[in-house]
């Protein structure tokens, strides 16, 4: 085994049941450290029940109250402004001020000390090692951070490691492929959505990503396409680059990642704790192959803790320990999904991100897509508007006989398929919304 593989051998190596108690130690720390100096957990856990003693096994953690983001909501706006009682330092211990895109309602503020920025970057640091960045890399980030969590802690990690950055934000994305040529860029991170806007931008500009241009590697991460297979073709064949998933949240912190291997996502269980639960009854699944909703801890978090949240992403364990040799769990298929978006039309369960690996497995369409469902009068109606590309516009009529046979193999329901003028559909730089529920509920 390379020990040049790992950023921290000892940790990613470590034997299960070693990692395990250091899990617990560290829980049990976390959770007294909110019990004494978050007004927010003391009352939950007060209310519970509940004190730092009677922490003493996992079974133990699986009777903490779990909190979800409308609870966090409740808790800021008041003093300390803006967090509320969810801060457990002084307000003049925090540092950096991030907020959630607030696309589910009113946005979190998230308050980070700089105990906890570090941290941040260090998480960061295991999948970026992991994939492959090493000192001597030029590094491109090509969004503007401003307030939201995404690519800060990719920027500090690359400069933790070695890599030189070269920040792209206030560039349009034409400047920022003409930057990432005449600097010879050797990697990126954006979201899927922008690896390919910007390769078809630079087509346009005729340049080939993968002739002119130097990304060997892109780590991506705000949206699902990176743990999609066909997607993640797309974004390497169009790059000629290898891509690489990357996954966190405002509130928990970046807890997980793809390594060399693109064999499922790394739980970095060295510095969180990922629980997945039955999504109707609420019991643990430790089993591979099960799918259930995601709990996660950040062991580490000191500013605004993040003990047992709800993320209500959809995932499954893999039954194997990956080759590469790491210890951490990996996540099979990755994020599949999100338990609110999971929903019923015309009676089936329906999980959107199945449509995005039959839309993105046939050449013939572009990239974009939107699925939009409406009631007409008692009936579900689920539209798929998608963009077919101008050579292949003579095809319209086979090419929708085979889209919609492959959405009834996957998703078991029909769609009334609308194509629409290559380039037509709304791009964005960020996460991108490419499911609407529009009926009333």
């Amino acid at each position: 085994m390379n020990s040049n593989e790992f950023w921290n051998p000892v940790l990613e190596t470590m034997p299960r049941e070693k990692l395990q108690k250091l899990q617990l130690k560290k829980f049990k720390e976390i959770f007294s450290w909110a019990y004494e100096h978050s007004k927010f957990y003391r009352k939950l856990y007060s209310d519970a029940g509940l004190e730092p003693c009677d922490i003493k096994t996992f079974d133990d953690i699986r009777k903490v109250p779990k909190i979800e983001k409308s609870m966090l909501r409740g808790a800021q706006g008041k003093d300390p402004f803006p967090y509320g009682d969810m801060l457990a330092v002084p307000l003049n211990e925090v540092t950096a001020y991030r907020q959630t895109s607030g696309t589910t309602g009113q946005p979190v503020y998230q308050a980070d000390s700089w105990p906890d920025v570090e941290s941040g970057t260090e998480a960061y640091a295991y999948g970026m090692w992991a994939q492959g960045y090493r000192p001597g890399d030029r590094v491109f980030v090509p969004f503007g951070y401003n307030i939201f969590v995404a690519f800060w802690a990719y920027h500090y990690a690359a400069e933790k490691i070695g890599c030189e950055v070269i920040p792209g934000g206030v560039l349009n994305t034409e400047a920022r492929i003409l930057k990432m040529q005449e600097l010879h860029a050797t990697a990126m991170g954006a979201t899927p959505t922008y690896v390919l806007g910007m390769a078809d931008t630079a087509r346009k500009m005729g340049i080939n990503p993968p002739k002119d241009l130097s990304i060997r590697k892109i780590t991506v991460a705000g949206e699902p396409g990176g743990s999609i297979p066909a997607t993640r073709k797309r974004m390497e064949d169009a790059w000629g680059a290898k891509v690489y998933d990357q996954v966190g949240s405002t509130e928990i912190g970046h807890w997980g990642w793809e390594c060399r291997q693109q064999a499922g996502l790394h739980v970095n269980e060295g510095m969180f704790l990922v629980e997945i639960e039955d999504i109707e009854t609420g019991k643990p699944i430790d089993k591979p192959g099960q799918r259930g909703k995601m709990v996660a801890t950040n062991l580490n978090r000191l500013a605004q803790p993040c003990i047992r949240f709800d993320v209500k992403d959809i995932i499954q364990w893999h039954p194997e320990q990956c080759t590469c040799g790491r210890t951490y769990r990996r996540l099979d298929g990755g994020v599949l999904g999100r338990a609110d978006d999971i929903t019923k039309v015309k009676g089936v369960l329906f999980a959107p991100g199945a449509v995005e690996e039959v839309v993105r497995n046939m050449p013939q369409l572009g990239d974009e897509y939107l699925i939009v469902v409406t009631k007409k009068g008692d009936i579900d109606d689920i539209t798929l508007k998608v963009e077919i590309k101008p050579e292949y516009k003579k095809d319209e009529v086979s090419i929708k006989a085979k889209l919609t046979d492959q959405l009834r193999l996957i998703t078991n329901l029909g769609y009334n398929i609308e194509f629409h003028e290559y380039g037509s559909l709304p791009r964005s730089q960020a996460k991108s919304r490419r499911f609407l529920d529009m009926r009333p509920h």
